[in-house]
């Protein structure tokens, strides 16, 4: 029987049988002869914030063994802005020691996420979290996920607001069921019949639903990346109001052109007090306009695109009881990771740490989360996670600052002084082992590739170049490959389709410059490139706009498809080139 397509998803279908995202997670979790998690319950336990992953690595042997999978949990903290206080990051850290592998992951998104935690772990570890007032309620999920904010600790009202407003987004957008509470905190089921979700309804939103707060200039967030964003306008001095971006999204898939990478539409300009609402709208259109029929299509930008940008802002305006104003110009934007020693306000620091692909942990090269975890305890600093998965140490007296140099140096954590520009300015997502849709290794292949790679621009003299290398293990791209000045996104193991002609900046799309490249073959594949950008840029011009100006481009380019290509004909001339 053919498939009926405008039939509601698999999904849509759990999320109204669920009882308001109870589904049977309780009983499980109660139940002590299994070991993991069927059928809806899967799709259900994201909007709690946590994924049902296994370690891939022991497949194979597991199943000669005649064992099944060894599942365990990835778990994700929701930290809008990604800041804690000292309390809380020390009991991030000891959570990481009694329940998981023993490291803390920062994501692309301001957010903490734990591998390795079993099903007996579960329940006492999303406890632990709350009990340390912080939540994973809308982690994941169909809900609108971690709120992002700009990450430099200035107490001024401009950065201050900016905070409360990722703040209050959180608090307003954040599901309103009990059975987190009931589940993971009392343990307790109720019998609730006239239980309502006020805003998202019994089939939540369609899809997942990223949100990011930010100043005009400053896109360390990456902010056009994004479903919704605001982006705060200032003018002497002052912050007079938000533009409204919408409709961005960086995950496609390999194959199926229909499904692209896009960056945000500009929308218009709202009044301070009315950028949550403005968010909400936004995601209200997308509840009540979005498809959930095919999970493939059913992003915001989907939309969007469908539909268009005048539609869109129509629809906005029927929706708001405030005024919708034109969207205002703003700056060239930058980005700044905020690493090294900065002045937060006339007393106080705030030190920015790079974590080399996000991960928190002890090992052969650094001894960062010893590092981390003594500088918290003894100087009493707060913590802010940023978008470039490394750390800010927040509310430094000048007295503190030789102490944590002394630490860094201690548990050998590099300054920033002491990084290449091509690590520096590196991501990768976790993929393999953990990840159930990597098709290609990430975070474990990307140390050896930076180093190659920035060993080879150190060679051509081009170590001053500042850089965006991000790798991804599959084409979902959560570590924001395609905004790049190169990427890497996983095809299969140790093959990679390459990307190149983004920026750091993070508001232009990159080119597929080769397709199904072996990771071995990177320095080749760039080298021609490489060799004409050492000759022919100019001064203070970045990889990607280099490239952009070879191709005559002068306006960003707003999409990337999923459609499979050899590489693009207009790029075929630079790889001859050398």
């Amino acid at each position: 029987m053919a498939k009926d397509k405008n039939a509601p998803s698999k999904v849509e279908v759990a999320k109204v049988e669920s009882a308001h995202l109870r589904g049977t997670i309780d009983e499980v979790l109660k139940d002590p002869s299994k070991d993991a998690f069927e059928h809806d319950d899967l799709q259900l336990l994201k909007f709690h914030g946590t994924y049902q992953q296994d370690n891939r690595d022991q497949r194979a042997p597991r199943r000669k063994e005649g064992l099944g999978k060894a599942y365990s949990f990835m778990i994700r903290v929701a930290l809008p802005g990604g800041v804690v206080t000292a309390k809380q990051y020390l009991d991030l850290d000891a959570m990481a020691d009694k329940y998981t592998y023993g490291s803390i992951r920062i994501t692309t998104r301001q957010a903490i996420q734990y591998h390795g935690v079993i099903k007996d772990n579960l329940r006492q570890t999303i406890k632990s979290i709350n009990e340390s007032l912080m939540t994973t309620l809308a982690a994941c999920g169909d809900v609108c996920r971690n709120v992002m904010a700009s990450a430099p600790p200035f107490t001024d009202d401009i950065y201050t607001q900016i905070r409360a407003t990722a703040n209050e987004v959180a608090v307003d957008m954040a599901p309103k069921t009990g059975a987190y509470h009931e589940i993971w905190i009392d343990g307790e089921r109720q019998t609730l019949t006239d239980e309502v979700e006020p805003f998202y309804g019994e089939t939540y939103l369609p899809r997942k639903y990223k949100v990011g707060v930010t100043v005009m200039g400053d896109n360390q967030i990456d902010i056009y990346s994004y479903d919704a964003g605001l982006i705060g306008i200032v003018q002497d001095g002052k912050l007079i109001g938000y533009n409204v971006v919408a409709g961005g999204g960086l995950g496609l898939s390999h194959g199926r052109a229909a499904t692209y990478a896009q960056i945000a539409y500009n929308v218009g300009f709202v009044a301070v007090s009315d950028g949550v609402q403005a968010i909400q709208n936004v995601a209200s259109i997308y509840r009540d306009f979005g498809n959930r029929n095919d999970r493939k299509h059913a992003r915001l930008k989907y939309l969007i695109g469908d539909k268009g940008i005048q539609w869109f802002q129509e629809e906005f305006k029927k929706r708001a009881d405030f005024e919708l104003h034109p969207f205002k110009e703003i700056p060239a934007v930058k980005n700044e990771d905020w690493l090294g020693l900065h002045k937060q306000d006339d007393e106080k620091f705030f030190y920015g740490v790079f974590v080399e692909n996000g991960r928190i942990d002890d090992n052969e090269k650094t001894k960062c989360k010893s590092a981390f975890k003594k500088i918290v305890s003894e100087l009493g600093c707060g913590v802010t996670f940023t978008a470039q998965q490394s750390l800010l140490f927040t509310g430094l007296s000048k007295n503190d600052l030789k102490r944590l140099e002394e630490i860094l140096a201690e548990f050998e954590v590099p300054k920033v002084e002491e990084l290449s520009n091509a690590l520096r300015y590196s991501m990768a997502c976790p993929a393999m082992p953990t990840c159930g849709l990597a098709v290609a290794e990430s975070e474990r292949a990307m140390p050896d590739v930076i180093r190659e790679l920035g060993d080879k621009l150190e060679s051509m003299g081009l170590g001053d170049t500042k850089l965006t290398v991000r790798m991804t293990g599959c084409p979902n791209g959560c570590a924001r490959p395609y905004t790049a000045d190169i990427a890497f996104v996983g095809r299969r193991p140790g093959v990679y389709h390459l990307f190149v002609g983004g920026r750091l900046e993070g508001d232009r799309m990159a080119d597929l410059y080769a397709a199904d490249m072996k990771v071995e073959d990177t320095i080749s594949t760039l080298e021609p490139l490489l060799k004409k950008y050492a000759a022919d840029r100019t001064d203070g011009e970045g990889l990607g706009d280099f490239y952009q100006r070879l191709l005559g481009r002068s306006e960003r380019r707003l999409r990337v498809t999923g459609k499979e290509e050899a590489t693009f004909d207009e790029v075929q001339p630079l790889v001859q080139l050398g």
